[in-house]
């Protein structure tokens, strides 16, 4: 395992800080709220459609440093259910960004054999997001090597009740015994269905909170915040959150004595 250095990680090069990280240590799953475009934009006098340009920079940077990381599961917050009650300019500029994401990432996606898995409610996206949406998680759906997934119009307490919903309709059409319902089972009923629960989240731009988002999956998982606004956030800043975590002492409930290091259990 890497000694860390007797400096702060702050002041190491970024070449320094990939040294330090325990190649064997990393996480499987990170999720990412990108927060502070807005505010990046206000800051340099700019509109609110500068700050979500450069905030898809942003994720292009920290998509491709977790690629060459080998961090086989990303999920981004991208659309959450509250953006509606944005300007309507504003969304529909957000979904022109998404659909340029796709339509440039989607050679990049099969090159890197990464899968491309929507969450959230997406019937209620444009029909010509929904359309494109779909066709690249399609296309994509078969890879198993990496897998990003991008919450649209996305909420976790939505995400809960309609597990629930669906959950119970199976139990009334007699498809599950009632009184016989588990975590793992609810867990096959979200749109998460089939992905580990994230070890990391990071949320950039100072705001301490988790915003509605993975309220089921993020029990155990490590938070990291950053003051940084997502449209600043780059590989270095993935590296100085990944060795923050790994500093942690992952517990999961247990006494010391009782985890393994090797995998948290």
């Amino acid at each position: 395992m890497p000694r860390h250095s007797t400096r702060s990680f702050t002041e190491l090069t970024e070449d320094d800080l990939l040294s330090q990280l325990d190649q064997d240590a990393l996480p499987r799953h990170v999720a990412v709220i990108m927060d502070g475009n807005g505010r990046w934009a206000s800051r340099r006098g700019l509109p609110r459609i500068a700050g979500h340009r450069e905030g898809l920079v942003a994720v292009r940077d920290v998509l491709n440093a977790f690629y060459l990381l080998r961090i086989p599961i990303v999920t981004v917050y991208a659309f959450s259910q509250e953006n509606w009650n944005r300007p309507q300019a504003e969304i529909d500029l957000l979904m022109t960004l998404l659909e340029e994401f796709l339509h440039q990432e989607r050679q990049t996606f099969r090159e890197r054999k990464t899968r491309f898995f929507p969450i959230g409610l997406l019937n209620e996206l444009p029909d010509s997001t929904q359309d494109l949406v779909h066709a690249v998680a399609q296309e994509t759906g078969h890879f198993t090597d990496h897998t990003v997934a991008v919450a649209l119009s996305y909420g976790g307490r939505s995400e809960i009740i309609d597990a629930t919903n669906r959950l119970i309709e199976d139990v009334q059409c007699g498809k599950v015994p009632e009184g016989c319902v588990h975590e793992t089972q609810f867990e096959q009923y979200l749109s998460t269905a089939g992905l580990p629960d994230p070890d990391l989240l990071i949320r950039t731009s100072g705001e301490a909170r988790i915003s509605n988002f993975l309220l089921w999956q993020i029990a155990y998982t490590e938070l990291y915040f950053t003051k940084t606004l997502w449209p600043d956030f780059r590989r270095r800043d993935v590296l100085l959150a990944l060795l923050d975590y790994q500093k942690r002492d992952r517990r999961f409930g247990r006494l010391p004595h009782i985890v393994s290091p090797q995998n948290g259990l």
